[in-house]
């Protein structure tokens, strides 16, 4: 496995993998890797001959730099995890690597078709501008026939669609399941901010989510929101941002449950968690 910092060294070995007509996946990440990022990986490396994997914590998609500062870091450390699940190349870029100055200063434009104006979109303006300034980026670098996201970022996922389809990017973008810890609670670099004691309060996030699918033959969606938003907030230590159930494609307010799925962020002590399930 190869780590690679600059642009130029990156377009040489894509240059070569697409010579001998090789196929490339992508895995884009911030590193803080854990099992969920390597199912991403497991699976790129079975679908495609060559697997990409970027480690780049984005700035220009934190709207919050204490959260841009508190982001966990460690390379070596995500390097050593990669090379035993078969990557080929990391690419680990600097900021000053990635943007221009005037990149930095400025907000990247895009169509959402309303995507973006929901949900994370709310609560957190600006993010998915950086999101799709940086995997567009990516996209063009390294040119690959598959690109790998995780189900958890449901919002962010729905906005990669859409964003290969507006700039007519060819690559497959490949939906891969939430992984849960054993307990439930979905996986993510934020649990390592968590507490032992905070992550077991954590916990109750999914198992009330799994339990409101019990709820969807006898209640309406609205009740539903409530009921789910009512028991997170009587656990004390979690506090619930938004709970939404929404169509799966169009990120609307779903009118039942037929093509549904509940995207709920709650705080759990300063720890900001999402987690989602599918009607």
């Amino acid at each position: 496995m190869e780590i690679i910092k600059s642009k130029e060294a990156l377009r040489q070995k894509v240059e070569a993998c697409k010579q001998v007509k090789k196929t490339i996946g992508l895995v884009p990440t911030m590193g803080a890797l854990h099992e969920g990022h390597a199912s991403l990986v497991r699976r790129s490396v079975a679908d495609n001959d060559v697997t990409f994997v970027s480690v780049f914590v984005n700035p220009t998609q934190f709207n919050n730099k204490e959260d841009l500062e508190k982001y966990p870091r460690d390379l070596d450390r995500d390097a050593k995890l990669l090379e035993s699940l078969g990557v080929d190349y990391v690419f680990a870029p600097s900021a000053e690597t990635m943007y221009t100055p005037e990149e930095m200063q400025s907000t990247f434009n895009f169509d959402f078709g309303g995507l973006d104006q929901v949900m994370e979109g709310i609560y957190r303006p600006g993010h998915f501008n950086g999101v799709v300034q940086i995997v567009s980026k990516l996209f063009r670098l390294v040119e690959p026939d598959r690109g790998y996201f995780g189900e958890k970022d449901y919002q962010q996922l729905a906005i990669i669609h859409r964003m290969v389809e507006v700039m007519s990017i060819p690559v497959q973008i490949v939906d891969c399941e939430i992984v849960r810890e054993p307990s439930g609670l979905a996986l993510s670099s934020r649990n390592e901010r968590l507490s032992a004691a905070e992550k077991q309060t954590a916990v109750n996030i999914s198992h009330i989510l799994f339990e409101s699918r019990q709820l969807r033959e006898s209640q309406t969606v609205g009740q539903v929101e409530s009921w789910v938003i009512e028991q997170v907030n009587r656990i004390d230590g979690l506090r619930v941002e938004y709970f939404e159930i929404v169509d799966q494609t169009t990120l609307q307010p779903a009118v039942d449950f037929s093509h549904a799925i509940g995207c709920i962020t709650v705080y759990c002590g300063p720890v900001r968690l999402i987690d989602n399930i599918k009607y």
